[in-house]
Parts: C-alpha cells; structure tokens; sequence
C-alpha cells in the first residue's frame, strides 16, 4: 500500500480544507514546492496535488505551481482539480504530471471519462467523493445523487487502472476514517482503491491493512502530515515492513 501525501493548493498557498468546506481553508506554507521537496526528502514515492480552485472554477488554476513542484522532485505526481476537458490533461502532461485524477467532469459526462481513458489508459484516476454515500461534485459543493459503489462499478467497467476514493464527511477532520463504509466499499468492485479522508494517526493505516483488502493500493494523507500527527517516515517504514 503506498502512502501519498497530498498537496491542495488554492490561491497558490498549501491550505487544508475541513469536510471539503473552502470556508475552513488553513493555511500551512505559501510555497508548495518546498512542501514538496520536504515530502522527497522524507520518503515519498508519489505526490497528490489537487488544485482547489480548479477544482471550483471548472479549469486548472494553479498550472505554474504544480509546474514548479514536479521540477522539484523526482517522483511522480497525480493532480486533480479543473481537469474538465483532454486540453486541460493534456496541459497537465506536458508539464509532466504523471497521472490526472478526474472528478466533477468524470461523473457529469460519462463519454468523457471513457474517451480520457481510451487515449490515455492507466494515467487516468477517477476520484468518488462521497458523502454519505452520494458521489459530491464541483469541489464537494453539490450532490449528484448517484450513489458510490454504482458510480464506482460504471468506472471499473470503462477499464479505469485506479479510482480515489475520498470520505468528505471525515476528510480533514482527523478522527479517522470510517472503516465500516469503508470496507463496504472495497468489497463492492474490483477495482484498485486508492483511500482518502480522515486519517489522523498510524494506527489508522494499521487498520487498513487489517481490513486485508486486495484492492486497496494506497493512501492519501493530509492534514495528519501538516499538524504533525503522523510521521511520514515512520508510517512509511511501517508499510514496508507490513509488504
């Protein structure tokens, strides 16, 4: 299981939302490269960086930065946020982002997504938001109504490598994650799952590892890593010793 740091990044600051509500944005450094090169340095194979404005005005926003964080380090880097058209992945690519996670405009425009996949195949994620249940869209500001192992199934069917999987409900609230919902979830498709929303100590990774589900392949960690709960080289060293 990987861990994977994220980096959210409105009006070019690293910022931590609370249940997704832009209102509740904390600032922790004005420049996320250096965030970055502090994650390198600590052992991270990869980085998840979401544009929050993006994220809210339907097109990337913050392009110069993500730009400047992958010349920083020598990893890969996934970006979501406003990546609502192949123009936008494709401005992505080319400033060498490795993986473009898609949301909103994924799950508005089923074509889309299944086109995206088609020519760009494993570089695609799809991220679930789900709140309750209910797949959230447009940064988590409106429900879709659609429910989220139904939306995670259609995915799955296109040939999606990956999805995200984000609980908006406990995201960024550091009570850990509600591993009953969960677990439900992983059990329900086939797909890989990559986990976010909520997790605020190892022990919570512990727990996902006891959940012993084979299509779980990684972890996005936040505000944990931010407000100094977790250790990134201790809960990394934790995960190779669990492989």
């Amino acid at each position: 299981m990987k861990i994977i740091p994220a980096i959210d990044i409105k009006d070019g600051n690293v910022v931590r939302l609370t249940k997704g509500n832009y209102e509740s944005a904390k600032i922790y450094s004005n420049s996320p490269a250096e965030i970055a090169k502090i994650w390198y340095a600590q052992g991270a194979s990869m980085l998840h960086i979401v544009d929050l404005d993006g994220a809210l005005a339907g097109e990337p926003k913050n392009i110069d930065s993500v730009a400047t964080i992958v010349k920083s380090v020598s990893i890969p880097v996934q970006l979501g946020g406003g990546l609502r058209s192949l123009d936008a992945i494709n401005r992505a690519f080319n400033i060498g982002v490795s993986k473009a996670v898609l949301g909103t405009k994924a799950l508005e425009d089923i074509d889309f997504i299944a086109n995206a996949i088609r020519k760009y195949k494993e570089r695609i994620i799809v991220s679930v938001d789900s709140r309750d249940g209910i797949v959230m869209l447009r940064g988590w500001t409106k429900s879709s109504g659609i429910d989220a192992v139904d939306m995670a199934k259609k995915i799955e069917s296109f040939g999606a490598s990956a999805i995200i999987y984000t609980d908006v409900a406990v995201d960024g609230t550091l009570r850990g994650p509600n591993f009953m919902t969960l677990d439900n979830f992983l059990s329900s498709v086939g797909i890989s799952v990559i986990v976010a929303g909520g997790i605020a100590s190892i022990d919570d990774v512990r727990k996902l590892y006891d959940l012993n589900r084979k299509n779980l392949a990684g972890v996005i960690i936040g505000k944990a890593l931010y407000e100094g709960a977790i250790n990134l080289k201790e809960v990394i060293s934790e995960c190779l010793r669990r492989e």
